[in-house]
């Protein structure tokens, strides 16, 4: 029986993933959540896990009552746990930066990291890579086009990864129309059921931006190598061009769970009772170029990946920053990518593998685009 630990446990990924170690039959050793201690409660009693973490105070001293000693708290509990809970597999479903860390810790012991957290490469890609080549752990995507990605590549060289975009809750919006959009229509998901976050990074197609960065680091390709297309139906989760021009696509139901599962069972496959495509019912599948002259976010995706170095992380904490912002109601919607824009043209690029200064440039850029936000109101 394999054993498994969830960080992140209480987001829509984390909660996916105990329904794939049921369906499994493997042992979930631990789980950890930020602030949300009674969903790391009722979980709790769900998968009867060895350790417990919570990152917020007031949830650590309600948890340690409803409990017990098997609660553990902060960076400090997070680092205990996946040192002393020998998991198998540790997946990474943090939402954010704050995943960064987590992932250099769990490569030192961790055989196999099931990563959800795309913000750990883009922010920290090749010092990450060269640490789970150093330490031989496997870094498996859970992200269903990097999942799909790595289900169609069969070793031969490629000539493009083509990563799919649902497009968001705005396709075919003009600049004019994004100006007045709320926070209930950047949340309204077409195809896809996900945290608030991660839902407005594909209104914004930052989403998909962060991706190309993470593709990056996972598959060891070039950016002019990797392309993003416009299909709404989300059905192609993406798809791999040869050198010959034949095309290999990975299709699926809008299911997590089936990457996750994938992520866990890797090379072998195994029955699961979760969504089922049906090709007869599927219709027309459609596909289209991205607008980056209207969706700029993609844009500015691409440029932090050319200038490599630290811009790509710049990239990220400034959005996570402005996304922040706009979810509280302080900036429109368009004024996102206006700031993000406006923090990279003020970084000064360098290259560093500190993990030390990684975090402190994630800060300060936090700390400037807030500024910047605070100026737009």
């Amino acid at each position: 029986m394999k054993r498994v630990l969830i960080l992140g446990a209480t987001g829509s990924i984390g909660v996916q993933t105990i329904e794939v170690c049921e369906n499994l039959g493997y042992q979930i050793v631990g789980i950890t959540a930020d602030k949300n201690y009674l969903k790391l409660f009722e979980l709790s009693k769900r998968c009867h896990p060895d350790y417990v973490v919570i990152n917020q105070q007031t949830g650590y001293n309600n948890l340690k009552e409803m409990l017990g000693n098997h609660v553990l708290f902060g960076t400090e509990g997070l680092k205990e746990v996946i040192s002393e809970s020998k998991a198998d597999i540790i997946v990474n479903a943090i939402v954010g930066s704050a995943g960064i860390l987590p992932t250099i810790e769990a490569i030192k012991h961790c055989k196999r990291i099931a990563l959800a957290n795309k913000e750990t490469l883009v922010g920290a890609g090749e010092m990450i890579m060269k640490l789970a080549k150093e330490f031989q752990c496997e870094i498996i995507p859970v992200d269903s086009e990097h999942s799909a990605v790595f289900q169609c590549l069969d070793g031969q060289k490629i000539k493009k990864i083509h990563l799919t975009a649902s497009g968001g809750p705005f396709l075919g919006y003009k600049s004019s129309q994004l100006e007045a959009v709320t926070i209930e229509d950047a949340l309204k998901h077409p195809t896809w059921k996900m945290g608030s976050k991660i839902t407005i990074d594909s209104a914004t197609l930052m989403n998909k931006g962060l991706e190309v960065i993470e593709a990056k680091w996972l598959f060891n390709v070039d950016a002019d190598k990797i392309n993003v297309v416009i299909h709404p139906e989300s059905i192609i989760h993406s798809f791999v061009q040869y050198e010959d021009n034949s095309f290999i696509a990975q299709l699926g139901a809008h299911d997590m769970r089936i990457p996750i599962q994938y992520a866990f069972t890797y090379p072998d496959r195994y029955e699961n009772n979760f969504n089922v495509m049906d090709l007869v019912s599927l219709g027309k599948l459609t596909f289209q170029n991205p607008d980056i002259d209207t969706f700029k976010c993609l844009g500015l995706a691409y440029d932090a990946l050319q200038y490599g170095n630290t811009m790509p992380l710049v990239l990220n904490a400034a959005n996570e920053a402005a996304v922040q912002m706009f979810l509280e109601e302080k900036i429109s919607f368009t004024k996102i990518w206006y700031l993000i824009e406006k923090v990279m043209n003020n970084h000064h690029n360098i290259y560093t593998d500190d993990i030390s200064e990684i975090l402190e440039i994630d800060r300060i850029t936090r700390i400037r685009t807030f500024e910047g936000g605070n100026k737009c109101q």
